[in-house]
């Protein structure tokens, strides 16, 4: 991470603890396309703050992103950052914006993220739309990393074991799979669906790799989560659209927030 956006981080986790009156947080939890209304079942709203009010954060580009962060206390006394909403690689603002909030919540303390997307399926035959999928390795396949000069980072372990092994407990029905980015804005292709199965993928998003990328570089552990929206193009015959992504996750909130909730109080 550059100086600069080192500095930044640290003004917007300044001004983000000024903003609600409250000094430290125990998780970050960023809530992907459809993710929104889930948000409603981890706990009390204590404050919210626009995203754009801070510095280095733009307003969500895209439908179905809120534009807030809202802190939230759990039933087990917890804080949690909620980041209603992100910035996509796609939007053309480069790297930086889309890792801004995992480094702000990391400078306001933040050691554990939880990172939500919404996702084509790539398994079509073992996965329904609808279902929560954890996210046991990613692919990056975006042209991009938030890391830049001599920065070497392990990633044999970006999403954190234990706490795949902590959702598992508490939903033994929960998946694993290996997440694939894209840059986007563009939906895949079927060759490239196909190529996808092929490698080794299990769901495709536009989000994800670069922030938990950055929160490993932070030293936090992570928990990805996909919900899957949509089986990928090709598959099924069915077009797709960002309308569907935000339908199924508006039928599967309850569920969802359900989940999160769990997690979050017992990290």
């Amino acid at each position: 991470m550059s100086n600069d956006a080192y500095a930044l981080a640290q003004d917007a986790a300044a001004a983000l603890k000024s903003a609600v009156g409250i000094s430290s947080f125990d998780v970050a939890l960023i809530m992907g396309s459809g993710w929104v209304p889930a948000a409603d079942a981890i706990g009390r709203t204590v404050a919210e703050v626009a995203m754009a009010d801070l510095p280095g954060f733009s307003a969500p580009a895209v439908a179905g992103h809120g534009g807030t962060i809202r802190v939230v206390a759990t039933e087990a006394g917890r804080h949690a950052l909620i980041f209603l909403g992100r910035t996509h690689l796609y939007e053309g603002r480069g790297v930086e914006p889309v890792v801004h909030g995992v480094r702000t919540a990391l400078a306001a303390g933040v050691g554990t993220f939880v990172i939500t997307n919404a996702a084509g399926g790539l398994r079509p035959e073992t996965q329904k739309v609808g279902e929560p999928v954890l996210i046991s390795d990613h692919i990056n396949m975006t042209g991009a990393n938030p890391l830049t000069g001599t920065t070497f980072i392990d990633l044999t372990d970006v999403y954190t074991p234990r706490l795949r092994e902590l959702a598992r407990s508490l939903d033994p029905s929960l998946q694993e799979g290996v997440y694939v980015a894209f840059r986007g804005p563009t939906y895949e292709t079927p060759a490239e669906i196909r190529m996808l199965r092929i490698i080794g993928g299990d769901m495709i998003g536009m989000s994800t790799v670069l922030e938990a990328i950055a929160a490993r570089e932070g030293g936090a552990d992570v928990l990805g989560i996909s919900l899957v929206t949509n089986p990928g193009a090709g598959l099924v015959g069915e077009p797709l659209n960002h309308l569907e992504v935000l339908e199924v996750g508006r039928a599967t909130a309850a569920r969802m927030g359900t989940l999160l909730a769990k997690v979050v109080d017992k990290l």
